[in-house]
């Protein structure tokens, strides 16, 4: 079990990003662990299809986000598909005044531990391999 968790240490300390942004180029906002620019363009209400998803969690003050995060809008801000324009492209997010502004895509967002857990199906997938590897190295003694 030692060499399990020692394992699974040195797995999270190779995986983990290191870049760190004190101040934000633009303001952007990250949706199924992907990265979008806002811009000023406003999508009309015609071509807005259905919501997608919202802010639910905000940079620290190291730079290190997770999840559908936002470094601009606060949390509970929406985010909409488009229509005509696929989401691995561009979404909406609605701000403060009610309208739609085009958010872009940039890149992947980067790694974070966090992301693990806030998947549940992932974290049900680890706890059962971890489990199944108790139970074999039990049967072994």
């Amino acid at each position: 079990m030692k060499k399990i968790s020692m394992f699974l240490l040195i797995l999270v300390l190779i995986t983990n990003s290191t870049v760190h942004a004190l101040s934000w180029a633009y303001p952007f906002v990250v949706w199924s662990g992907n990265v979008y620019k806002v811009t000023d363009e406003e999508v009309i209400n015609s071509l807005i299809v259905k919501r997608i998803g919202e802010v639910k969690t905000r940079p620290n003050d190291m730079g290190n986000y997770f999840g559908n995060a936002s470094n601009y809008y606060p949390k509970g801000t929406e985010y909409f598909e488009i229509r005509g324009i696929t989401t691995d492209n561009a979404i909406a997010v609605k701000n403060e005044e009610g309208k739609w502004l085009k958010a872009v895509y940039v890149n992947k967002a980067p790694f974070h531990w966090m992301n693990l857990f806030s998947n549940i199906f992932l974290f049900l997938i680890l706890i059962l391999i971890l489990l199944f590897i108790a139970l074999k190295k039990r049967r072994k003694v």
